[in-house]
């Protein structure tokens, strides 16, 4: 029986990120790329990370699927992700990042979160409506408890948005320096850091280290007031990713050059005697 849900849960999956390409697809090749174009595939790309997610989250928390099954499941659809996403940003740090390295206005930024935030909600909402049809016992039990989540924070508020200050922290380094990385295995290495940071601290907080994913899946949650979730889920991944900005392109840089110049005045000054 586990199988069987496992299996439901899986076409569902394909289901989600199959209609998600489709109409990705039909917008690349009907839309004018200026326009509203980026902003309807911003939309679409974030609603296929909630909408899955909060099928992996049941199947982890309901099914009580193997960890290692979990795991599994993560880095293949984190893959999946980010082949399928191409230049969607699905996370509002992502806008604020672009709009510091002025990629984007900052009315785009706010359009982009604006849209990440509508797939949220709507993923939020329209999850409970597939799992009515009972398709699996994984979703007929969830039903039974009224689609409800508890606490996804096993720890102290501190020690959550560590964790998550930590995981963006570390996923921020890894995408800084995935240039590095030859193109063919790039999305393969950040899909296995994905799976690490899951299993270190996903026992802590679910490890989301991504705003408006939290806000889809985690807020909902009963444990803890919206000001605590928030101070968790969206200010310990916004210290995370700019203390990583601030290490790896100010403060390194700086020590680097620092250091540089500490090492050329002996030898300048032996040159002059």
């Amino acid at each position: 029986m586990i199988h069987f849900d496992l299996g439901l849960s899986l076409a569902l999956l394909a289901a989600i990120v199959l209609i998600s390409e489709t109409i990705r697809w039909t917008i690349t090749r009907f839309l004018p790329q200026k326009g509203f174009r980026i902003y309807l595939l911003e939309t679409v790309s974030t609603f296929q990370l909630c909408a899955c997610t909060h099928e992996l989250k049941l199947l982890g928390e309901v099914g009580q699927i193997e960890r290692q099954i979990g795991l599994t499941l993560t880095y293949i659809v984190t893959v999946i992700h980010i082949i399928t996403f191409r230049e969607a940003l699905c996370n509002p740090i992502g806008a604020f990042e672009n709009v510091y390295r002025r990629n984007i206005t900052a009315k785009s930024a706010t359009g982009f979160i604006i849209c990440q935030f509508i797939a949220a909600i709507v993923a939020q909402y329209l999850g409970p409506y597939i799992w009515s049809l009972g398709l699996s016992n994984v979703h007929v039990t969830h039903e039974k408890f009224g689609y409800k989540c508890f606490d996804p924070i096993n720890g102290s508020l501190v020690e959550a948005a560590a964790v998550e200050l930590a995981c963006a922290f570390t996923i921020q380094a890894s995408i800084m320096h995935i240039h590095n990385v030859h193109r063919n295995i790039r999305s393969h290495v950040i899909a296995g850091v994905v799976t690490f940071l899951v299993y270190a601290g996903g026992s802590v907080t679910g490890a989301v280290f991504n705003p408006v994913l939290a806000f889809s899946i985690q807020f909902p949650c009963s444990g803890h007031s919206f000001m605590e979730y928030c101070f968790v889920y969206w200010l310990g991944p916004v210290l995370g990713v700019s203390s990583s900005i601030l290490l790896f392109e100010k403060i390194l840089p700086f020590l680097s050059v620092k250091k540089a110049v500490e090492l050329d005045v002996p030898v300048t000054q032996k040159k002059i005697q």
